[in-house]
Formats: structure tokens, sequence, C-alpha cells
């Protein structure tokens, strides 16, 4: 078979509808994609042939907002393009369905709390089936028993993900639907409990009793990586300690509440003001507890009076002080964010006892009222408080500021204290190619900035239970020394129902028993997992362990930015501790969604568009260019104009299919004819103009490739759109004279092969288009492909145009004869336009000008440029000099020296 043979594209053309628009092709092909499985992952073996996508599970927290559709249209643009260029695409769908937004959305929906004295009722009915987004206080929430909630949170969740799913199939996401996940199921929750498993038994895993954030409001343990620094106001309070002989020396403090958790006075080793009073003791005020001032390199000399207490625990600073300096623990904050009822032991100030028993059971804030009032009184006040704001750790979904508190939790080792592992984790992230690759510092930064292991334990009621149990001793209190721990063929297993081997339900909770573990996992935990989720990690059965061998390690994790430091970093742990290497060899990065004022959007500041709407408004098509605009890494604003652009596009691509395909196939009374066939040769395209068409089409589809080959999803859209818009602007309207076969100003028909080689360029150029734009516009795209190709099968089955096949058309053309053709077009219009006759009068005559490579050019399509301009006479050719430092936009000029216009035509009588 000859080359050109190899290259024919051979057409099954259907009849043209009368009229054709965007509206309804939604729930044309979406339909007709769930009936024949266009995007159902085939099960190939090859890990080479396979192309496999993390794709992120959303939070299911009652609704999407458009900044998701953003994002998750540039993961579905590379899943579309990947499977054009022969790929068995593995593009799963998950749903994060654990953790605190699903409970507190639980808890608000249907006016319910955990009671954990509480026992299963199977009878029970909720107060409330939605509450119309007004939030229910605690005090007004039904409590039920902790089984009776996680049913009511598998049963909302449940409806929100259907919900999320017909939204991701209106935007024409290519997902395989049949594989889906959430992280609560049997399946995830079994393979988070074997990794930690695992982990525990490798030692990576570990309890330990320490001060961690906690957030009182939620009563749960805070990860370094889920704290969000937001300004705090409140106040400066100058307070003196005293030295044995009275001397004052003087702190400055935003939490006098702290006063009686003070360990010592805190100065930096090179301060002079401070130095001769290293080692001395002070007595804090109101409570006269004897502390040592001491040194250490954290503390700021510039702050404050330079000199702080420090009190355990008032913030981390306070922790890191604890820890090198060996201090007593002295915590008087309960993990409600009250102060604790029992005066502790190391206040024996009889005056300081009875003040520190005011204050018991109270909160931060009603006790520093009473301890700032007692320092007025006494004196040890100097002046009064002078506001401040500070910035102050927060629970990331929190409303009130984060406190310390000691308590036993469960940690992952992520090189925050082993070296080695820190290491090896920047080494993976130097292994991984990020996109955008500056993107990659920002999680440098973080492994290198972490100050301790990964808390995964939390303090919540819908998750992944630890998988463990602890014997219960004499006394009746749990071991935690020796976890009792199930063989991996049971999991998953919750430890509160189930039993471990060798006991039974009757020693639960009792002396010489056991006890269930009644923490969960963090979110993360889970979502860490994901790779290994999808991919069947561990699970038994051949077909399962040769999906792994076939996806794993998977080609690309696509996600936001904003959580490099949580989500990728941590299955990127997870990975290395597990499986020894990356868990993808690509991320890619998107920015946020910004909203009109350049603010982010976000569910908390109330400014989120509903997806719906845009959608409706102006097709899935239209926002999906939208997104499919934005460069990954960078933020974009929610921009209806760009929307109406891309709906305009997509109508742009049905209306010129539509014209070029009717050429040669219309009746007298001007009606598209009956199905056809055809055969676009590319040795057919013989004409300069036509060639020109082609070599500018290798070097688009060569540059599209490029840019899609390297995750640069808007760069290539942007080759493409700029292409098609001169191919509709100038192309069509260059060619179709000689493609109707309308005789030229003399009455000379154009020759046969000539209006072949129209017809064959038209053919192969709509063709390409209708690929290169499926994986930005699938529905516009799957329509058009259906005119030329019916039977054939879907578009985003059909192959990744090949530029070899326009290279042969086009030869040694060059694609600037295009240019310079449109330019010589447009040149003869204005003439028109500035005349203000309509584009239909002749032109009797004219010259035109441009440098020597645009006169050749021109010269080589002249009858073209004639035909379409309307030219009865003459167009003569002036070459013009350019000088060597001109401009591109100069060299690339076309002017019109003279012109002659002709008479328009007449006016036809309306009927």
């Amino acid at each position: 078979m000859t080359e050109s043979q190899d290259n024919i594209i051979n057409a099954h053309l259907t009849p043209l509808p009368d009229k054709v628009g965007v509206d309804g092709l939604e729930d044309k092909w979406r339909g007709v994609w769930d009936g024949t499985g266009v995007y159902r992952f085939r099960g190939t073996r090859d890990r080479k042939a396979v192309y496999s996508i993390d794709t992120p599970p959303p939070t299911v927290s009652g609704s999407l907002h458009v900044g998701h559709v953003f994002s998750y249209t540039h993961t579905d643009v590379v899943a579309r393009y990947k499977r054009m260029r022969g790929y068995d695409v593995f593009y799963p769908m998950g749903w994060d369905d654990n953790g605190l937004p699903t409970e507190r959305r639980v808890q608000n929906y249907y006016g319910v709390r955990v009671d954990t004295s509480l026992k299963y009722d199977p009878d029970f009915k909720p107060p409330f089936e939605g509450t119309d987004g007004k939030k229910i206080d605690a005090k007004d929430q039904v409590p039920i028993s902790r089984k009776n909630f996680i049913e009511l949170c598998e049963r909302l969740t449940a409806q929100d993900e259907r919900q999320f799913e017909a939204l991701w199939r209106k935007l024409g996401l290519s997902i395989d639907w049949s594989q889906t996940y959430h992280t609560i199921g049997e399946h995830p929750q079994r393979v988070a409990q074997k990794a930690f498993l695992r982990n525990l038994a490798r030692g990576e895993a570990y309890q330990q009793e320490a001060p961690g954030l906690w957030d009182v409001t939620f009563q749960t343990a805070v990860a370094q990586a889920e704290l969000e620094s937001r300004e705090y106001p409140g106040f400066y309070h100058k307070v003196a300690f005293h030295f044995e002989d009275g001397t004052p020396i003087y702190i400055e403090t935003t939490r006098p509440e702290l006063l009686a958790a003070c360990t010592s006075l805190i100065a930096n080793p090179d301060d002079e003001r401070y130095r001769p009073y290293f080692g001395q003791y002070v007595y804090s005020p109101l409570f006269k507890v004897r502390v040592p001032i001491l040194a250490h390199p954290a503390a700021e000399m510039d702050k404050g009076a330079g000199i702080a207490m420090c009190c355990t625990f008032g913030d981390v600073t306070d922790v890191q002080w604890w820890r090198d300096l060996n201090l007593p623990l002295r915590s008087i904050i309960q993990r409600n964010g009250r102060i604790v009822m029992d005066v502790p032991d190391w206040i024996e100030d009889e005056a300081g006892r009875e003040l520190f028993a005011r204050t018991a059971g109270k909160t931060t804030f009603s006790a520093r009222k009473i301890v700032v009032d007692a320092l007025r009184e006494s004196g040890d006040l100097d002046g009064e408080p002078t506001p401040t704001t500070r910035m102050t750790n927060f629970y990331e979904k929190g409303d009130k500021p984060l406190e310390i508190v000691t308590s036993r939790q469960w940690y992952l080792k992520n090189g925050g204290t082993d070296a080695k592992l820190n290491a090896e984790l920047i080494e993976r992230g130097r292994e991984l190619e990020f996109h955008p690759d500056f993107m990659r510092v920002r999680y440098e930064n973080w492994v290198n900035g972490l100050n301790g292991d990964w808390l995964i334990s939390r303090q919540r009621f819908f998750g992944v239970p630890f998988p463990l149990w602890y014997p219960v001793k004499a006394d009746g209190t749990p071991d935690y020394d020796h976890p009792i721990t199930p063989g991996e063929d049971r999991l998953p297993i919750d430890p509160t129902t189930d039993v471990p081997e060798g006991y039974d339900e009757s020693q639960r909770d009792v002396p010489g028993g056991f006890t269930a573990e009644p923490d969960i996992m963090d979110t993360w935990a889970t979502s860490s997992l994901t790779p290994q989720i999808v991919t069947r990690w561990e699970e038994p059965g051949e077909e399962n362990q040769a999906l792994f061998r076939a996806t794993f390690p998977m080609d690309l994790r696509p996600q936001g930015q904003d959580i490099i430091r949580t989500w990728l970093f941590s299955t990127v742990d997870r990975a290395h501790l597990e499986n020894g290497c990356l868990p993808w060899a690509h991320a890619t990065l998107s920015g946020w969604i910004l909203d009109p004022d350049h603010k982010k959007m976000s569910k908390s500041k109330g400014n989120v568009v509903v997806p719906n709407e845009p959608i409706d408004k102006f097709g899935a098509d239209a926002v999906r260019y939208w997104a499919a605009s934005a460069k990954l890494g960078l933020d974009a604003t929610y921009d209806e104009g760009q929307m109406k652009i891309g709906r305009r596009l997509a109508i742009k691509l049905l209306n010129a299919t539509k014209f070029a395909l009717a050429i040669g196939r219309e009746d007298e009374s001007h009606h598209v004819g009956e199905a056809a066939s055809a055969a676009w040769d590319p040795a057919d395209v013989t004409n300069p103009l036509d060639r020109a068409m082609m070599a500018k089409m290798t070097l688009v589809v060569r540059q599209a490739t490029k840019a899609l080959d390297e995750y640069e999803h808007a760069k290539a859209l942007e080759t493409i759109e700029s292409f098609f818009w001169q191919f509709c602007d100038d192309y069509i309207e260059l060619v179709k004279n000689r493609a109707y076969g309308t005789p030229d100003a003399s009455g000379a028909a154009p020759a046969e092969a000539d209006v072949r080689s129209a017809r064959t360029t038209l053919g192969l150029a709509l063709d390409a288009f209708a690929r290169l734009f499926a994986p930005y516009l699938p529905y516009a795209a799957e329509e058009v492909w259906s005119w030329m190709h019916e039977g054939e099968g879907s578009v985003h089955r059909a192959a990744w145009p090949d530029a070899a096949v326009y290279a042969q058309a086009a030869g040694d053309a060059a694609p600037d004869t295009l240019d310079w053709a449109g330019k010589a077009l447009a040149e003869l219009r204005r003439i028109k336009s500035e005349a203000k006759v309509s584009m239909k009068t002749p032109i009797l005559g004219a010259t035109l000008a441009a440098g020597a490579d645009g006169v050749r050019a021109i010269r080589s399509v002249i009858d073209d440029v004639a035909q379409a301009g309307r030219v009865t006479g003459r167009i003569d050719l002036v070459e013009r000099e350019v000088a060597d430092d001109a401009s591109a936009e100069e060299a690339g000029r076309v002017t019109v020296e003279s012109s002659e216009l002709g008479e328009p035509p007449a006016r036809k009588p309306k009927r």
C-alpha cells in the first residue's frame, strides 16, 4: 500500500440537519456514551499501553462549586487526549465521604449528635430531613448512638454522591463509572487498615502521649498540614514577675490566663539585657510559683519585652522550649477548651489557689478576665492592655484558635523526626514530574519545614477505625503498650463491635479482657492511599493482581496546589514506605478560581458559583472551554465572558462543518442531499493555497501534540483555536468559490483538479478539527464527527490527528502563504468597508504592496484572492522595501496602493 493510500481518510457523510446548535447535545451524546461504554477501561494488561489517573475524590459535603469544574476539566482533557493517542485510559472516580465535613453536614442536616454511651436503635428516625441551611445548635441536637450516626452519614453521602455524579456526567467527564469507590467503603477501609498494620509492624506507626494541637470545638487533634494561620485580635498585657527581693521583671503576653501554667521565662542567649539573669529564679504574679530564667535561641529579642513566659502550653514555641529545656508539664487547658477543675499541686500559695479555683471550669476568655482583674488589683499589671493583631493557628475548618493539650495519639513517620527519611522524601519529590515545575519548591519547602511526624488519629466517629484493641489490666486501665491486632484476612474490622481472636464479647471493657481503640484515622490517612485503592493493591485474585501490575505506579495525579502539603506529600510518603517507589510519574497542579473581585472562591466566604448554573446557561462545552483556557498552576477568574466565547466557538465548529460538508451536496432547493461517502486523499491536494493550508495544519498538529504531551492543555487549545478561526475567516472565504466550482469574472470555471483539491482540503481539515477539539468540546466534536463518520464509532475513540497526513498533502508549501492570502483578502475588503459599500461590490482593479516574501506568496494564490475579493480586473503586486530592523508586524503588512470600485450590485426586492 502506498503512503497516499495509507493516509486516505474515508468518510461516511450523513444528511446534515437543517439547523444546528449546542442545545440538546449533552443529553443526546451522554446517553450514547453511556450505552456504548466509550470511556470504559478495556482491561489492558500491558503497562506500557495503559494510562492511569489517580483522580481526586471530592469531599462529599453537600455541593460542588465551580472551582471543582475548573480543575476536573483539566484532568479530563488529559484523559481524552491520552485515549485518542491509543492508551487504554484507567480513569476512576472516588468520593471522599469520611471525616469532619461529612459529620458537620449530618449533624446539621438531621439535627443529631453522637453520645457514645447510647446503644444502637434500629428503629431510629432523625428529627429533621434537611434544615434549609439553618445551623442547629449543639444543645438542640438529638443525641444518638455512634452506629446510628454512622448510618445517617452513609445515607446522606450516598444521596450527595448521586448528585455529584450527575453533575460530572453533565460536564462530560470521560470517567469510567464502573470504577468508583468511596473512602468509607469496605475495600478502601481494608486497604487503609492493612497499610496501617504494616506500618505498625515496621515501626513506622507509633502512639505517643504528647502535647499536640487541639480544636476545642470539634474535640479532635489536628495535624500540622491542617493548620491555617489567621489574624486574630487580642491584647498585650505587661506583667511583672518578681525576684526573691521583690524586684520586678516584665514580660508581655497575650494569654495571661495561662500564668498558672508558667514553667519559666525565656530570653535569647545573645540578648545583653537578660544575660545576667540566666539561671536565676523569679516568682509568677498571683500564683507565686518559683520559675527559672532560661536561654533559648528561638526567643525573639525584638518581640515585646524580648523575654517571654513559657507555659505548657500556649503555642508551638512553648512545646519546643518544653522539649529542648526539659521543662515540667503544667497543663491547665482541658480538651473542651476550659480550665481544669482541680487546683494544681504546684500552686502552693493559698491566695493563688483561691484565685485558680475561681477560674476552674471557665472558658479561656472568662478566665482571662478574672486573671487580668486580679493583676490590676495586685499592681502586677503595668498599664492597661494594648490592642494587637497576631497570626494564630486555626484548624482549617475551625472557628476558634487551636489549643495545645496533651493526649495519646497515633503518628506515622513522614520525615519530621527522621533525617534519613526526610532526605529520601525530598529525593522522591525530585523524581516526580511537577506541572508546572515551579510547584516543586512548595513540596520541598514543606518537607524541609516538618517539625514532627504525621498525626493520623482523630477523635471523631465517621471514618476508618484503627484495627486495634488493647488488653485491660487488673486495675481496669488499658495496656496501650501491647496493642492487639487482627489478621489481614479479617479486614476491615470495627474494634468497637468486632472482637479480637481469643476473646468473646463478654470480656469487652473488663479487667483481664480487652477494650477497643476508640479513635478513627484522619481522612488523609485513607486518601493518601488512593493509588493503592483504585489499583487493587494486595487484593486477592489474579484479576486484581493483574490490574495492579498494569496500573501502578500510576501515570498522573491531578490536584489543587493548596493540598501539596497534605494529599500529594502524604501519598508520596505512603507509597515510599509501602511500595518503595513514587505513586505516580506526573503531578498536575491547578490554581484557584477567583471571584470577579479576584478573591478565592470558597464556601466559607459565600462567593461560590454553583456549577449547574453556568452549564445550564452556556452549555458544558462552553464551561469546559473557560476552564481549559487557564494554565496549570495559575489562578483564574470566574469569567462568563470566556464561557460566551466558548459557546460561540462550539457553535462555529458546528456551522463551519455543516457549511463545508454541504458543498457539492446541495440540490436546486439548497437542501442538503442524501448520505454519501467521500475519500479525502492527501494526494488530491494540489492547489498552492490548499497545500499551504495543509502545511499550517501540519504545524498546528505538531504544536498541539507537543503541548499536550507536556501537560500544557491551555497552550494546545490556544494553538488549535487560533488556527480554526483562521480556517473559518480566511481559508473558507478564500476557497469556497473554487470548492463550489463557481466561474471567475471571465466566466471560466475552475479546473476539476482544483475543485477536488479544495474539497479534499476542507474534508481533511474538518476531520482534523473534530479530533483536535474533542478533548475540549466533547459534545460539539462528537456531533460533527457523526456527520462525517456515521457508524464508525465515537470521535473520542478515534486516533489523534497524525501530522504526517497533512505533511504529505502540503508537500513543500510554506504555511505562511495562507497568512499572506488572508491579509490580502482583508485589505480588499477594507477598501469596501471604508467606502461603505456591500462586500459584493466588484473591484475593477487594485494594486497591493508587500515585502518580497509576501508578493511571492500572494502571487501563487492570486486567483483565489481575486475570487474571494470579487476582483473583476487585474491585481497588481508591488514589492516594497522592508528594513532589516523592521518589526515582524511591519514586515508582514499588506497595503493597498490603489484601487477602483465598480457599481454595487442592485438590491433584490424584498418578497
